[in-house]
């Protein structure tokens, strides 16, 4: 009997590396890129590309401390597992319910972003039912299997991939071959022609790295699809080590392209840059084609927020954290109690676009960077405890150590504190820092109610 409850919440391995590697993309390419991007622009011009490249090489080093842990460790849920392991169980407690709070926030406003843009073909169809047509459709697809989650998520980041790479070649061929320019070409002079390369100073890039950490959310579902990998040791540290050349070619390759095409300060100010793009060579169908990849990527990041808030729920239950309801599993793998909990939760964003402005969805943004920041910091610092947990003999052996530790993890930390400091300068972001406190202390309050009913 007791073998039965365990096959009963047992996640099943089901994800290739192929998977694996488009999981990790996807979560690091978002809406953000496609229509967010203009932003950031002209908040620190140019440089921009600093701030991506100091960005990057930071959420590597976040990926590469949770790679550590996962290869000798994979387990689905993952860094809440290793917190409450490792920093104690309030602290799995407080990362895991912060994590599954972080995706239910991010989808709603996925699930806004779908209706927003379906308008724009079907200017008829209320918002709200577009965003439930879409959360039944996905709860549907991840109640299946993971296998189908994978599927599902390869070929929407392979939509994005194919669209970025698009855009990139489209706007080599303007730059040196004068593609849509009568031949001329474009040359890299607006790169520097409109006020250098850093207009706003260094304040301007210090202020821009707040969105782009922002952007940066969902690269650590490697972590949580790990308890589901066929070959863990094999394809954790492949889509890992992979991020840091996706980040350079996909958000450095594509802002560069557009900044060199257009002054910095005109970018975005005629729709999406990807659009612009599009449209300066000539394709008549640019908007179209954009419409389309942009809503592919709210379904990948409203996909990839249920499977993790699912997963996260099971986890949560199998700690003794969580309600032991979410620890069971269905017959093919699939943690649907969780997920049909999570699928709930998420109505609340049909009912939110019958009243709610877009502003609120920019501090839902700010909540989230709160959220992922947090989840973040708790991976390094799980990682530093799991390393002093070790012999030297077990650290000689590990399979995918962090570079650099542990000067690499401490820089890490103190530029995610840096950030929450930043965030309390930008007026949008400031309610996230309101909103945080408040969230803690609910957390603490219920996991101190938790350890009472014991």
């Amino acid at each position: 009997m007791k073998d039965n409850h365990q096959e009963d919440s047992q996640l099943k391995r089901g994800l290739s590396t192929r998977h694996m590697q488009l999981i990790a993309l996807g979560g690091s390419i978002g809406v953000g890129l496609f229509y967010g991007s203009s932003s950031t622009i002209q908040m620190a011009g140019p440089s921009i590309l600093l701030a991506y490249l100091i960005g990057g090489l930071v959420i590597f080093t976040i990926m590469r401390a949770l790679g550590e842990m996962a290869v000798e460790e994979p387990v689905s849920g993952s860094f809440s597992t290793y917190a409450n392991k490792y920093l104690g169980h309030f602290a799995g407690f407080l990362s895991g319910w912060t994590y599954w709070f972080m995706w239910i926030v991010v989808g709603m406003a996925e699930l806004t972003v779908v209706g927003v843009y379906i308008n724009y073909w079907f200017p008829d169809i209320p918002q709200w039912l577009t965003a439930l047509v879409v959360l039944i459709i996905m709860t549907l697809v991840n109640l299946a299997n993971v296998k189908a989650y994978g599927e599902f998520e390869f070929w929407f980041a392979m939509i994005k991939v194919v669209a970025i790479i698009g855009m990139i070649v489209l706007g080599l061929a303007i730059i040196f071959f004068g593609v849509g320019n009568q031949g001329e070409a474009i040359g890299f002079d607006n790169l520097w022609a409109h006020g250098g390369f850093i207009p706003n100073g260094f304040h301007g890039i210090l202020m821009s790295l707040v969105l782009v950490m922002f952007s940066f959310g969902g690269v650590e579902l490697v972590g949580i699809s790990a308890g589901e990998a066929k070959n863990p040791s094999k394809s954790i540290p492949s889509a890992i080590n992979n991020i840091i050349w996706r980040i350079l070619i996909f958000y450095i390759g594509a802002l560069g392209v557009m900044m060199v095409i257009y002054p910095w300060n005109e970018v975005g100010s005629e729709g999406s840059p990807f659009v612009q793009i599009f449209d300066y060579v000539g394709i008549p169908a640019a908007a179209h084609i954009i419409n389309f990849v942009v809503i592919t990527a709210a379904m990948s990041a409203f996909n990839s927020g249920l499977y993790g808030s699912g997963r996260m729920l099971h986890n949560l239950s199998v700690q003794k954290n969580g309600p032991k309801y979410f620890k069971t599993v269905s017959k093919n793998g699939s943690p649907h109690r969780g997920i049909l909990f999570s699928s709930a939760m998420l109505l609340i964003a049909v009912v939110l676009n019958y009243v709610v402005p877009e502003k609120v969805f920019i501090y839902i943004s700010a909540v989230a960077t709160v959220a992922v920041i947090t989840s973040w910091m708790i991976i390094l610092l799980a990682q530093l405890k799991f390393r002093k947990s070790k012999t030297k003999e077990e650290v000689a052996e590990l399979k995918f150590k962090i570079p650099l530790y542990p000067l690499s993890t401490y820089i890490a930390i103190a530029f995610l504190l840096m950030v929450i400091v930043l965030m309390a300068f930008i007026p949008d972001m400031r309610v996230a820092l309101y909103v945080a406190p408040v969230w803690f202390l609910i957390l603490f309050i219920g996991y101190k109610a938790k350890n009472v009913k014991k």
